[in-house]
């Protein structure tokens, strides 16, 4: 193929670690992307905030800028790797309005004011890709808005933050309490000097806001997701998720369902830490990887493994979009833009459905079990399996559900605080992909 035409010409908002990589492949892999596009591509600029940082050799001095609003003003295509809200929005409207296709990893702006890039991008006639934005390295978003753009999705359950699944593993397996986990997952460089994004998921929150936007074809604003972050988990709960066949994961999971008490059918999403049975794909993703699992009405259950952090993986996204975007460019038309037609609504947390594990200490005396089962029977929920371990003075009762609301298991659990012999409900973990 002929790479004869002038070279497309590439702005990078950004030099931290992604960029810093982004940079390199773009150098190193200039004779390989240009064939692939059918134009060399060239780094004509990278905006930072400061040019006397310190900065990876890699990282041509000459190429940095402060001036973000003129480089962009002289690019085909924008890479903004910034993260943020602002400027990264101002910047991505500019490039948009300018003509300019724009690749971005920005999670957390696509999941708060996505809509709005989208429809900024349609009317310019340009693309807005952001493969990275999701999962790193694991092509999750090409795959959801293109491969199975034919089929029908009926649920999505991703481990979707590395830091927390490294974090839940090591628990696992080396009994370490939270607070030690997340310390040496900074130690690590898996987690930053503040882990709330992660841990509180915030982070996992705006990337199940994009998979389920793009799963069901419905905008989803980032305040109607469910979100429980995994300060709460203990090793004891760690330890209990393997005694009952459960592996602890916090999960993003989006899915087609009822809103049993109003009859609409919508969309339910939200991130918590669930308990996957040890046999699920799910249950076996340990470390910092990232994993999506798709279960579709054609295509059946997919499974989605990789890295989902770190620059070169991140990198090797971001270089995907470029590629497509560039071939857009030089051949003419455009990708898929955001598709919204569903427009179904989101229905509230409260709505969703599964099975509960729920851990109490309780009076160890005869009568308690049949007392606990009657407030169980009293709210709806079923019971399917109970364990006991006895302790001083007190019994540790654990009360698995058949498939039941929320809101019934909330009740429930509110009921059985009330009783003279539970001493304390210890907690209440959803079981996910049974």
């Amino acid at each position: 193929m002929s790479t004869s035409r002038a070279p497309l010409r590439v702005a990078l908002l950004g030099c931290g670690v992604v960029g810093t990589q982004v940079a390199r492949l773009i150098h190193e892999q200039s004779g390989d992307l240009a064939a692939r596009i059918g134009a060399p591509v060239e780094l004509v600029g990278i905006a930072v905030r400061s040019l006397h940082a310190e900065r990876d050799p890699l990282v041509d001095p000459a190429l940095l800028t402060t001036d973000a609003r003129a480089l962009i003003d002289r690019a085909d295509i924008v890479i903004e790797l910034m993260g943020g809200i602002e400027p990264a929005r101002e910047l991505i409207l500019r490039a948009v309005t300018h003509g300019s296709a724009v690749v971005t990893a920005n999670k957390a702006l696509l999941a708060e004011d996505g809509p709005a890039l989208y429809t900024a991008a349609a009317a310019a006639g340009v693309d807005l890709y952001y493969e990275a934005a999701v999962a790193g390295a694991v092509p999750v978003v090409r795959a959801l808005r293109e491969s199975l753009a034919g089929d029908r999705v009926r649920r999505v359950l991703g481990i979707v933050n590395g830091t927390t699944n490294y974090v839940l593993d090591r628990m696992a397996a080396e009994g370490l309490d939270l607070d030690r986990a997340v310390k040496e997952a900074q130690t690590l460089g898996y987690a930053e000097a503040d882990p709330s994004a992660d841990v509180d998921g915030y982070d996992a929150a705006a990337k199940a806001a994009i998979l389920a936007a793009l799963a069901f074809h419905t905008r989803v604003p980032l305040a109607a997701v469910g979100r429980e972050g995994i300060g709460a988990l203990t090793s004891d709960d760690v330890a209990w998720a393997g005694r009952t066949g459960h592996v602890l994961k916090l999960l993003a999971v989006a899915e087609r369902a009822r809103d049993e008490s109003t009859g609409i059918e919508g969309v339910l999403v939200g991130v918590h830490p669930a308990l996957v049975p040890e046999q699920h794909p799910l249950a076996r993703v340990g470390g910092s990887f990232n994993a999506v699992f798709v279960e579709s009405e054609a295509a059946g259950e997919l499974m989605f493994l990789g890295r989902g952090a770190g620059g070169t993986p991140t990198a090797s996204a971001v270089l995907g979009d470029l590629v497509s975007v560039a071939r857009h460019r030089v051949r003419g038309g455009h990708g898929p833009s955001e598709s919204s037609y569903a427009g179904l609504p989101v229905l509230p947390a409260d709505a969703a459905r599964a099975q509960f594990q729920v851990r109490m200490d309780v009076a160890d005396r005869p009568g308690v079990l049949a007392q606990v089962a009657a407030v169980f029977a009293e709210h709806g929920v079923s019971i399917e399996a109970v364990r006991q371990a006895p302790a001083r003075e007190t019994a540790h009762l654990v009360v698995t559900s058949h498939v039941t609301s929320q809101r019934a298991v909330r009740a429930t659990v509110d009921a059985l605080a009330r009783l003279t012999v539970v001493h304390r409900v210890v907690s209440v973990l959803r079981v996910e992909g049974a």
